[in-house]
């Protein structure tokens, strides 16, 4: 299999970037995030790329970081949250070690406080979360290979889960 070790999928906040560096490390593979690659790459964040230039110009430069990625990187790379609404990243995803990190609302309440940092969450953030994860959910099952609920869970255990469901072993 080429490509990643393993691939994060799910909603913002779940905590993609911290499992992922730790499975990194245990697994003695770098850690690598199509966010942070796409911030690096535009100069700015996330949010001010929303704002200037609207969420299909986002979604535009969140495809290549994606591509980009899977074609370069070997070790644990993250992707983010809505970049499994385009359907050639679902079909680079076929083939490939996917985890889906799942919560519920009132867990992504206590994570993000669903704050207006959060572009797609700037109103009515609870409603806003359950209708994205509805939208969302069934193409996260469906590009996965194994589920982790987080929920309750530190990164360290969702980490440990996460290993065994993959099963792949600590380096």
């Amino acid at each position: 299999m080429s490509g990643p070790l393993v691939v994060l999928v799910g909603p913002m906040g779940v905590g993609k970037s911290t499992v992922g560096q730790l499975l990194a490390e245990r697994l003695g593979v770098g850690y690598r995030d199509t966010d942070e690659d796409i911030v690096a790459e535009q100069g700015r964040s996330i949010a001010e790329i929303f704002v200037d230039e609207g969420e299909e110009a986002f979604r535009a430069m969140e495809k290549q970081a994606v591509r980009r990625a899977l074609g370069a990187h070997p070790g644990v790379l993250a992707l983010g949250g809505g970049s499994v609404l385009d359907a050639d990243t679902r079909a680079l995803l076929a083939g490939q070690r996917v985890l889906y990190l799942s919560m519920d609302v009132e867990e992504a309440v206590k994570r993000t406080g669903l704050n207006a940092a959060r572009p797609l969450l700037a109103v009515n953030p609870r409603k806003q979360w359950r209708e994205l994860m509805e939208a969302r959910r069934h193409l996260y099952e469906g590009v996965a290979t194994a589920v982790v609920a987080t929920d309750g869970r530190t990164a360290e255990e969702v980490a440990q889960v996460a290993l065994d469901a993959l099963e792949l072993k600590d380096a």
